[in-house]
């Protein structure tokens, strides 16, 4: 075991993957001697050369449809979008293209190899343009896989298994913790399932439910409802939005009868009306209480309000409070 950040965490895997298989190829802005605009390509053009972690010009619509060309060669892609806010240019080929690749071929070809990572999510006073959470968008589109880590031991098995995966995934990592997560991670190569929920905390009064940076916010949310009116929650890391994980998240609501969602993301349109949705239709009889959502409003992400915008443990035991006292 090794003590590492998040942003450490993704380069161990990203190294190692590269070090085990010659087919895996870093391209992204500024991801060669630079190592990204956080670095978690660190060092690893200097390891394995400009031809398997090289930069590409300005434009994520070309990362994206470079890599999926690269993909379908056989080659084991992983594309960064610097920023999750810029993956829009890159939309068509990712939803239109790498997502369709397998089906409108009827599985003779396929772009199996292709990870995409990009930095999500508030917290860092980014503003408008550099703080968002799209991961609903690409939600709706089958053919892909959608996945977020939430500290340094997910983020490192999670990319591992999206990397090995044999369908095109979108790995968004959360960058206020790059830094800030630290944990125990193995230091020997290892995966984690994609489409499992984690069960991080039993309880048996309310279970929440998020992803990502969220948990942070739900631990310590879970603590104070502890604390403060002695309510067991009961807390999952969802960890793969598509597909996500209905049958866990279904046997703990109908243990404690309630659910709260929580996600940075604005409300509308947010993936936590999809998960609400299916949780009602098969726990409609155990729900004790209406579902709660705890979500970024809607708005442009706003630089000077961050704080007042973001989700939090203050929002969210209000939430578990209102949700009990129903």
């Amino acid at each position: 075991m090794a003590e590492m950040n998040l942003l450490q965490a993704v380069n161990t895997a990203l190294d190692a993957a590269m070090a085990a298989d010659e087919r895996v190829i870093c391209l992204g802005e500024d991801v060669g001697g630079f190592g990204g605009v956080f670095r978690a390509t660190s060092h690893l053009q200097e390891k394995y050369g400009r031809e398997r972690c090289f930069n590409t010009p300005l434009t994520e619509q070309g990362i994206a449809g470079f890599a999926i060309g690269l993909a379908a060669q056989g080659k084991v892609p992983v594309a960064e979008i610097q920023f999750a806010d810029y993956i829009f240019p890159a939309f068509d080929q990712i939803v239109n293209e790498a997502a369709k690749f397998r089906y409108r071929t009827g599985n003779q070809f396929d772009v199996a190899g292709l990870t995409i990572r990009a930095p999500y999510g508030g917290g860092i006073a980014g503003g408008l343009y550099h703080s968002q959470s799209p991961e609903a968008y690409f939600c709706h589109t089958p053919g892909l896989k959608v996945v977020v880590p939430s500290g340094p031991r997910q983020a490192k098995g999670l990319l591992t298994a999206a990397i090995r995966d044999p369908n095109p995934v979108l790995f968004f990592e959360p960058k206020r913790l790059y830094r800030a997560a630290v944990g125990e991670v193995p230091d020997e190569e290892y995966t984690l399932p994609l489409g499992e929920a984690e069960l991080v905390r039993e309880g048996e009064d309310i279970t929440l439910l998020g992803w990502g940076a969220q948990m942070e916010y739900l631990l310590k949310a879970a603590d104070l409802a502890a604390a403060e009116e002695g309510i067991a929650c009961e807390v999952i890391d969802l960890r793969t939005l598509l597909p996500w994980d209905r049958d866990r998240v279904a046997a703990s609501v109908r243990k404690t009868g309630r659910l709260l969602i929580a996600h940075e993301a604005p409300r509308t349109g947010g993936y936590a009306g999809e998960i609400s949705a299916s949780i009602q239709e098969t726990c409609f009889l155990h729900l004790e209480a209406p579902i709660a959502r705890v979500t970024g409003l809607d708005t442009p992400f706003p630089l000077a309000n961050e704080k007042e915008y973001m989700t939090d443990q203050w929002k969210i035991l209000d939430a578990i409070k209102a949700s009990l006292n129903y």
